[in-house]
């Protein structure tokens, strides 16, 4: 994959990631890495992480969906290093599925934000 296409990849994540109240971006770990309220990591995008060959995103996962997820679709999900243990889902980006990635940051963003925030999100 060109750095063209990873750059595109990021900045679709990056305007899916920044929609939500609070998240910003920063690098950490050598990843662009959003936050909620500067602190709580919502995802990384990581770009051929230790040679892995992946461009993806780690993002939190609701109880138990990183097995479901993993199991259903091995080509495009796995279970990421360091974080997978927490039940974080990796995403792989080469041929995305934006409906279903959006879909899945979400879920991270409801699992690791403030109540007071995810209240914000649904207007309520």
């Amino acid at each position: 994959m060109t750095e063209a296409e990873i750059a595109k990849r990021l900045e679709r994540v990056r305007s899916i990631c920044l929609a939500y109240p609070a998240v910003s971006e920063r690098p950490s770990h050598g990843s662009s890495t959003f936050f909620v309220r500067g602190k709580t990591t919502l995802a990384y995008f990581v770009a051929n992480h230790h040679n892995d060959g992946r461009i993806a995103i780690w993002c939190a996962a609701p109880d138990g969906a990183q097995e479901v997820l993993v199991a259903s679709d091995p080509a495009r999900f796995f279970r990421p290093p360091y974080v997978g243990v927490r039940g974080w889902i990796g995403i792989r980006l080469e041929r995305p599925a934006w409906k279903l990635t959006a879909a899945l940051i979400d879920d991270a963003y409801r699992r690791v934000a403030p109540r007071k925030l995810v209240a914000l999100l649904d207007g309520t």
